[in-house]
């Protein structure tokens, strides 16, 4: 039996059910365990206490289950319809395949079906776009257990999933694992969020695809868009670009430095706004582009790049989104984040407009609110600019924290008034 033995006194974290296991806890290992394996963790008393993934590192278990059960496809049936239930219970999942995962109600055919350590499976991520379910492992174990796992999403999906595709090359790159259909061979390439479509690029997208975590600070954002002039910094796909268009904005300027993304951006707008000349994407380093002052717009030019110049600041925008990605992916970078936080955001307030309002985002995990909220107040400060709090921001009910695992509490955001 492969099993893992605690120090003595190192079991008092998972007695509280936190679930990782550090590999300074651990005494020895009993049995021939290899990367991914099912474990059982003992105390030094040789006691059961949890169930989980081995892999070497610091997190060295990742415990799947506080009860001695086996790891089945019965167990991932289980987890998955938990899930599932949680998605339904907030209104954003339906089994019915005659809406093929549709919110009729909020015309929403997007969302995070599974979180990780929020839904008590560590190492996993699966995202529902329309028919397609996007599968992506942040652990060995979860990689050789995919397509068990994408069976019985299938089949607790009932029909309204019917391809699986499998995305952890960025994830698990140490491994080189492949990219591609586990189930299935296509899916649909437009989702639904909030009655506004987008395409989704699960094969050469970030991520899964889109950054579903954003949906409802994005329908946020668009209550305060009316008249407004809109800069939406690290645009990615431009998810936040065509909620402020719905919401009446007067002009929408995105930027992002992926030739890609801006490319993606743009279609993403003439897919819900065809032909409107509110939008212009630019390509571009958004520190660069942050620092052009005094700018104006070439319309002549139809691919804008570091030398194109467009009216934007000087108190022209009134409206700015800051989403960043995460500037810290290790508590080693966390120094160097909070300092690219407080500049960026010090740029931003150095050129809003007065009475404007910024939506500012971490998502970087080891930046805790408490971090990020003293970033944006000596950006703030470094401005000379007096700001006010709307709201404070967070991941959506899709992405749920384990209230035992506050780590999984990784996005951040704060609304700002702007004298």
């Amino acid at each position: 039996m492969k099993q893992i033995i605690l120090k003595r006194g190192k079991e008092e974290s998972l007695l509280r059910y936190h679930p990782w296991v550090f590999s300074g806890a651990i005494h020895h290992a009993e049995g021939n365990i290899s990367e991914g394996d099912v474990v059982r963790v003992c105390d030094a008393n040789g006691d059961f206490i949890a169930t989980g993934h081995y892999q070497q590192g610091s997190i060295a278990v990742r415990v799947l289950s506080f009860e001695d059960v086996s790891i089945d496809d019965a167990f991932w049936h289980h987890r998955l319809s938990e899930a599932l239930k949680v998605r339904q219970r907030i209104g954003l999942a339906t089994t019915d395949k005659s809406h093929s995962t549709l919110n009729s109600k909020l015309s929403t055919t997007a969302f995070r079906l599974v979180h990780g350590e929020g839904d008590q499976m560590p190492g996993l991520i699966i995202d529902i776009y329309g028919s397609m379910a996007v599968m992506q492992a942040h652990s060995i174990g979860m990689h050789l257990a995919r397509h068990a796992i994408a069976q019985q999403l299938v089949d607790v999906m009932q029909g309204a999933v019917s391809s699986v595709y499998y995305k952890s090359e960025g994830t698990l790159s140490f491994m080189d694992p492949e990219n591609g259909f586990i189930i299935g061979s296509e899916g649909d390439n437009i989702a639904l969020e909030n009655g506004l479509r987008f395409y989704v690029d699960w094969q050469r997208g970030q991520k899964t695809g889109f950054f579903v975590d954003q949906r409802d600070n994005r329908a946020l954002l668009e209550q305060y868009a009316r008249g407004r002039r809109v800069l939406n910094m690290f645009c990615y796909t431009g998810g936040f670009s065509f909620y402020a268009m719905r919401g009446g904005a007067e002009l929408v300027h995105s930027v992002d430095s992926s030739a890609k993304a801006i490319e993606l951006a743009r279609r993403n707008v003439e897919l819900n706004f065809p032909g409107d000349p509110r939008h212009e994407a630019y390509c571009e380093d958004a520190f660069k582009f942050i620092d052009h002052s005094p700018l104006t717009i070439d319309h002549s030019n139809a691919q804008p790049t570091v030398n194109v110049q467009c009216s934007m600041f000087n108190g022209q925008y009134d409206l700015i989104i800051l989403d960043p990605p995460a500037f810290a992916k290790h508590r080693g970078a966390l120094h160097n984040a909070l300092k690219g936080y407080t500049r960026l955001n010090a740029k931003a307030f150095e050129k809003i407009a007065p009475g404007g309002i910024l939506f500012t985002f971490s998502c970087s995990q080891v930046v805790t609110k408490e971090h990020f909220r003293n970033a944006v107040f000596t950006a703030a400060a470094q401005a000379h600019r007096q700001v006010r709090i709307l709201h404070q921001l967070h991941q959506p009910a899709d992405h749920p924290i384990n209230i035992y695992h506050p780590e999984g509490e990784y996005l951040k955001g704060l609304v700002l008034y702007v004298e």
